[in-house]
C-alpha cells in the first residue's frame, strides 16, 4: 500500500518548498561553517546485542555499535547540578546535560539516525572527551518550535545526560 503524498500548499503564497529548501541550506552553511561544533555519535547495533535469553537484558560486554561517526549540529552544556544523594546531607555535583539541535535533512544526508540509548561523544578539550547516553532522541518534531512556520519540521532536539567511564568510555 503507498501512501499518499499530498503538496504543503498553505504558506505557498509567502513561504514555498524553494524558499524552506534556501533557509534549510543556509542555517546548514552557519552551522556546519562558521559555528563548526561537532561530536561523535555511537550508534548501538541493537541487532548484532547480546541478550539475555529470559529477560531480554543485554548481557555484560555485549552491546554492539555501529561504526562511530562524526556529526554536526548545535551544542549546548547546561550547567551543573548540586543534588543530595537521597535523604542524606551528602551532596555531589551532578555534570549537567548535553543539548543538541540538529537538521533532519543532514542526518539523511549521512545516512544515520539518533536513538534513545545511543551514546555521544563531545571534546571538552584536546584530550578529554565527555561522553552522554541519549535519553530523549527528539523524534516529536510536529511541534512549532521544529517547524519553519508550521511548514514542515527540519530539526530534532536531542538531550543526552552524562554517563561515568564505567558504563561507557568510547569503542
Amino acid at each position: 500500500m503507498s501512501q499518499r503524498k499530498v503538496p504543503i500548499t498553505r504558506l505557498n503564497k509567502f513561504f514555498s518548498g524553494e524558499d524552506f529548501g534556501l533557509d534549510i541550506s543556509m542555517g546548514q552553511e552557519w552551522l556546519h561553517g562558521d559555528m563548526n561544533f561537532s561530536f561523535v555519535l555511537y550508534r548501538v547495533d541493537k541487532q548484532r546485542t547480546k541478550k539475555d535469553d529470559v529477560y531480554g537484558e543485554v548481557v555484560s560486554e555485549g552491546i554492539q555499535y555501529h561504526p562511530p561517526v562524526e556529526l554536526k549540529g548545535y551544542l549546548q552544556i547546561e550547567a551543573p547540578e548540586n543534588k543530595f544523594m537521597g535523604n542524606s546531607r551528602i551532596d555531589q555535583v551532578e555534570p549537567g546535560n548535553l543539548k543538541v539541535g540538529i537538521y533532519q535533512d543532514y542526518l539523511d544526508q549521512m545516512g544515520v539516525d539518533i536513538e534513545f540509548g545511543d551514546y555521544i561523544g563531545y571534546y571538552e578539550k584536546e584530550d578529554k572527551v565527555r561522553y552522554y547516553s541519549v535519553v530523549d532522541d527528539g523524534r516529536i518534531t510536529s511541534d512549532n518550535r521544529h517547524t519553519y512556520g508550521g511548514y514542515k519540521p527540519f530539526y530534532r532536539s536531542i538531550t543526552a545526560s552524562p554517563v561515568t567511564n564505567d558504563e561507557f568510555n568510547g569503542i
